[in-house]
Parts: C-alpha cells; structure tokens; sequence
C-alpha cells in the first residue's frame, strides 16, 4: 500500500501552513501513470467554521484507505486538533452546521448483491459531531440537511428519500417519491417529524425557520403537476399559478430537468421568493414571486442561450441575498446582481492559478477567514484558505497531477445535421493534430453536464486522444425545445447528434477520421452499445460502461404503473419503442469493450450478463468483457482498486485493441 500522507508544510506566507497530501516529488511528465488518475479525492473537503475558530478537512492518506476527518485551529496548523473516523463504517461527507457541530453521513457495506433497482449495497448513517464535548450523535438512514436552522443552533432540519447524488444517471421517477422532514438534534441524534410527503405534497422547500413554504404537488385524479405555497405560519397550501398536465409530453420538462421551481426567499423579506420558470418561453427565467398575492413579479434574468438553473447567495454565513443568477455555458457561468461579491470572485480568479470555477464553500461571519475552492481543466480541484488578507494553498483532490501535464477544454456549438446547434466540450491533447478522438457522451441523459475537471476526459487526452463531450438532444439546461426536440429518439436523433459532432471536428481538420471511438457509461453506454450497430460506421470501436443494454427489460422492472401517461411513453422510448442494443446485436460491426461493476443499483447487472449472452448467441467475437467486482454504479463507489483495473484495461484497449493497430 503506497502511503500518500506528507508532513504539513510551511507555506510561503507567515503563520500560515499547507495541509493534506501533496507528492512527493513534482515532476512533470508527459505520462501520468494510471495510480495517479486512479486515486479517490486525496482531500475532499475543506471547511471553516462560522467562528472562523477552527477547520475542518477530510481527506485519504492511502490508495486504500479510507476517509477521516481532521479538525485544526486557526491559529494553529501545525497539529490537528482532532482525528476521526467511523470505523467500521467510512465517513462520506461532512460539514460546518453551527460553531460546535460537524454534520454528515457515514456508510458501509452489508450485502453482496443487488435484488431490486436502487437496491444499495451499503447501509447509511447520519451522524452529528461535537468539538465542545468530543463526541458523536447519529441516527440510521441516509440523510440530507435541508437547511442549518440558524436560529436554532442544536438543530438542523433534515430529510429522507433524496435522489442519489453520485450522478451519471438520473432516476425518472425521483420527484414522485415522498420525503421526510424532520428536526434532528445534534446532541442527542433525536429526531422529530416536522412534514411527511405524501403522494399529494410528496416534498417541499423550507425557509430559515423550517417553515415550509413551496411545495410542487400531483393531482393523481387528473395527473397535473400543481404548485403550492405558504406564508410563515400558514398551516395549509395555496396553489398558484398554472397546472401542468402530465399526460401530454411538452410538460416533461420541468419534472425531468429537476431545476424549475422556488430558488429562495428575500433576505429582508420572507414573503417574496425567487422562482426559477419558463413561463412559457424556451430558456427558463428567474422571477420574483410574492407570497402574500400569490402572484409573480418581476422577471430579473433570463439567458439567450440557456437555462438559469440556481441562484447564489452571499459567501457570509448570516447573509441570505440573493447575489448572483448561474446558468451553464463555458463554465457555470453568474449574472451577478452584487458587485462587491463580484469583485471578491473576481479577485480570486487573478490570484489562483489555472483558475475557471471559483466558489466559496465557508466563510466566518465576520468574513475574515474563508475558504476558496478551484476546479478546472488544469485544477483537478484544489482549497484556499484566507485569512487576514492572505491566501494559502491547503490541499487538493489530487496532488499527483501537475497543470501542465493536464489539458485545456474549449466549448463550442457545432450544427446537427437537421440544422439543430448542439454545445459541446472539447479537450485537446497536446501535440499537433489531426488527433484520434473519444466522443465521450454523459449519462442521465436528462443532467445538465458543464466541464470544470473532467477526469476520463483529462486522462484520455494524456494519453493522446482528443475528447468531445456533446450536450446532445436532452441534455438539460439549454431550453425546453433543446430537451423536447429528443422525445422518442433515443438511438436515433440523439446518436446523429454525436455522431455529427466527431464529423464536424474532422471537417474543422482537428480529428483523423479513420480513429475515431465512442466511450460511455449509464446513458453513454447505451450510446456506446448503439454507435457499434450503425451503419455506416464513423467508429473504429466502442466502449460501453454500466450501459443499458436492454432498456425495455429494464422500463418493465421499473415501470409505475400509475406513471402519467406523459413519463410513461418517455420511459417506454428509452427502448421498447426506440433502438434496443440487445435485439441489435446481429448488426455489430467494430469491437467492443463493455464494463460493469456487479452491484450496479441503478443499471442492473442483467444488461451486461444478458447482453454477453447474446453476442455469444449471435457469434460476435469481436467483444470483450470486465466485470468490477463490488462497483455500484456512481463515480462515488470506486475505490482505487475498481479505477486501477478499469483505466489500465481501457487504455490497453484503445491503444491496441481498437480496430485495425488500435486507435
């Protein structure tokens, strides 16, 4: 086992320390070998506490280990001031809720295999941490904070029933689930139901109070989405604005983009809230509503070319205005509506190399002390702390990767062959092309996708390949007609999208047209499976991951059968009417590389094993297969040991097994 824990060292700035692993030596190559791109988040989080007193920092010191937490005081980096785990269990996420408390969720795994869709092999645990006394309090079950209750400084308001966020795929039936709400002492690890979903009102957002104050509702009699608020203190719903039927499939939108909806509230006034909308129009808006009339009021931003998607608020902990609209394009980029929070960002970008997707993930109250994170093409992710006007570099997601060894990523539009402009990333490797090129389409496919730091896109491009990562058809965050546009053309439509994108980079000079592959995982694998059937063929070979090979095996496992009649026919699409690679596999054609692991919870182990047996049904020898052994299937789920194997086999495959001499 390779130790990656380093000592802490002094930086450049007096007083102030270096925390986290760094590597050993810093060498620049032009390589970077598969151990480095393997390795799970080195650091992973970096918080301030809202005194601005002390830090906290979790982070891995080995290739297998697993994480721990460190807690350090401000005033003293040299030592941490706490270790801590969960062992047996391994700690996933934490964070700063009040001066004393540390918040989070813990996991393990206590079963071998999957029965069921979104079956998780492993076993979750909120759990709440006092620095005063030392000690932990925790309740089972995998848990969200809702919102920190600042007025409440032992309580955080919680909730159950949240979607996976490990991305790469997206569960369709998510916003149909109930949730529940619920006060959790951090003390104790007690907790008290505030709101229970029900099919009705199955979630809901809530102010700083634990109010609940927006709820989007279903109408099971007439399948219309309704949207209901409150007042503080009301104790019943209102519906407003218009009703949305779900039977009729140019409603999808806004139940399978995940975005539209309450944003937030004013921070002077609770009655007025920030709604993020369409209204009727391509691109969706963000809107003042008034609570007290139930009616909207000004439109306050709108992007020619995309969706707003969230809102930012200020970087003070005690300070909920509303600063900034984000929306996708080269980067999440901000319509900002504060100049002094602009200015501070703007800083920030002068002053951080390689900087692109600058955030503030904790500040102190008095605003003192922060922390500033960076991720982007050449920053795999890296933490700034400043404090008293300087600013020093704490840790990174993985020290082992130097800027220069990683690549620049364009974004452009390129135009579908019915005329459709299709955004898209490109990473380019070095060197002079013409270059072999990976189209590398992501999951869902209903996620919006922006490329800060990509790893399968950096590692391709180190080793050679230029990468194109489409926003086809469906890819939220570029307009309903963006998404609409998609309806019934999985394999079709939406696989000539990225199939035009690899023809445009050829006719732009920049790819070799006889070295060109597909590689993709959930969705993109299916995409993946479907390029090797084509005809003709603009691929050399395929590399399908965690691909729904049988989708219409998979829409009969999932399919709800009071679904609106809308989503239903979306589901059925997604295979039973639109191309099905299973049924396809007589029509193979270049070869394929299929990789899954065997405890995949959201595309089931089935599509692999089913799909191996009938390509050997059908004589097609031109595959290969790789089963991770203990893999789900989110990013989150691969220790070192999944990515080592998969990286290694997918490299080797592409340089030599990738068509005629590789690719």
């Amino acid at each position: 086992m390779k130790n990656l824990r380093a000592p802490i060292l002094a930086a450049i700035a007096a007083g102030a320390m270096s925390i986290g692993m760094v590597p050993t030596a810093a060498q620049a190559q032009s390589s970077v070998p598969v151990e480095a791109w393997a390795l799970r988040d080195v650091v992973s989080t970096v918080q301030i506490s809202p005194d601005g007193r002390h830090l906290l920092v979790m982070k891995i010191e080995s290739r297998e280990g697993e994480n721990i937490l460190e807690v350090y005081e401000t005033a003293n980096l040299s030592k941490p001031l706490r270790r801590l785990n969960a062992d047996p269990m391994e700690i996933i996420s934490a964070r700063w809720v009040s001066d004393n408390y540390i918040f989070g969720t813990a996991w393990k795994v206590v079963r071998k295999s999957v029965k069921r869709p979104e079956q998780d092999v492993r076993s979750y645990k909120a759990y709440a941490y006092s620095l005063e006394s030392n000690k932990f309090s925790e309740a089972p079950g995998d848990f969200r904070i809702v919102n920190n209750l600042p007025n409440e400084p032992n309580h955080v308001l919680i909730s159950s029933g949240n979607a996976n966020r490990g991305g790469l795929g997206v569960d369709p039936f998510q916003a149909f689930r109930p949730r529940a709400y619920y006060r959790y002492n951090l003390e104790t690890g007690s907790r008290s139901l505030v709101m229970k979903g029900n099919d009705k009102y199955p979630s809901a957002v809530f102010d700083n109070d634990g109010n609940p104050r927006y709820t989007t509702g279903f109408d099971s009699s007439t399948n219309e989405q309704i949207f209901y608020y409150r007042l503080p203190g009301d104790g019943s719903w209102k519906e407003f604005g218009e009703r949305y039927d779900l039977d009729k499939h140019e409603n999808l939108y806004r139940i399978l983009g995940g975005f539209q909806g309450l944003a937030g509230f004013k921070a002077d006034d609770p009655t007025v809230g920030y709604v993020i909308d369409s209204r009727g129009e391509d691109k969706a808006a963000l809107w003042e509503f008034d609570f007290k009339t139930g009616q909207y009021g000004e439109k306050l931003y709108s992007n020619p070319d995309a969706d707003v998607m969230a809102i930012a608020t200020h970087s003070l902990p005690s300070n909920d205005t509303m600063v900034a609209a984000i929306y996708p394009g080269a980067k999440y980029e901000r319509h900002w509506f504060n100049d002094e929070e602009k200015a501070l960002y703007e800083s920030f970008e002068r002053q951080i190399p390689h900087a692109h997707q600058i955030g503030i993930s904790s500040r102190s109250r008095d605003g003192n002390t922060m922390i500033v994170t960076n991720r982007g093409p050449r920053d795999p992710g890296s933490f700034w702390l400043v404090k008293d006007g300087q600013m020093t570099k704490l840790g990174s997601r993985n020290p082992l990767l130097d800027p220069a060894q990683l690549s620049d990523v364009e974004f452009i539009k390129y135009p579908a062959r019915d005329g459709k402009m299709i955004p898209a990333y490109v990473t380019k490797p070095k060197g002079e092309g013409p270059f072999p090129l990976i189209v590398l389409p992501h999951g869902g496919p209903h996620v919006n996708e922006v490329i800060a730091y990509d790893e399968w896109g950096q590692l391709l491009a180190n080793a050679g390949y230029m990468v194109l990562q489409p926003q086809y058809r469906m890819s939220v965050g570029w307009g309903k007609d963006h998404f609409d546009s998609a309806y019934g053309q999985h394999g079709l439509a939406m696989q000539d999208d990225k199939d035009d994108g690899a023809l445009y980079l050829v006719q732009q000079g920049m790819v070799d047209p006889d070295r060109i592959a597909m590689f993709g995982w959930s969705y993109g694998g299916y995409a993946a499976l479907v390029a090797t059937t084509r005809e003709p063929n603009i691929y050399q070979c395929a590399v399908a991951g965690a691909a729904v090979a049988d989708p219409e095996k998979v829409y009969k496992l999932r399919r709800n059968p009071n679904s609106p009649k809308a989503l239903d026919d979306w589901a059925q699409r997604r295979g039973m009417i639109g191309i099905n690679p299973i049924k396809e596999v007589s029509k193979s054609n270049i070869p394929l590389l299929m990789v899954h692991g065997d405890v995949d919870a959201r595309v089931m182990y089935f599509n692999y094993k089913d799909y191996k047996k009938a390509m050997e049904k059908a004589g097609k020898t031109n595959a290969q297969y790789l089963t991770l052994k203990g893999a789900d299937h989110f990013s989150r789920t691969l220790m070192y040991n999944h990515q080592e194997t998969f990286y290694t086999k997918l490299l080797d495959y592409l340089k030599n097994d990738c068509g005629p001499g590789g690719l």
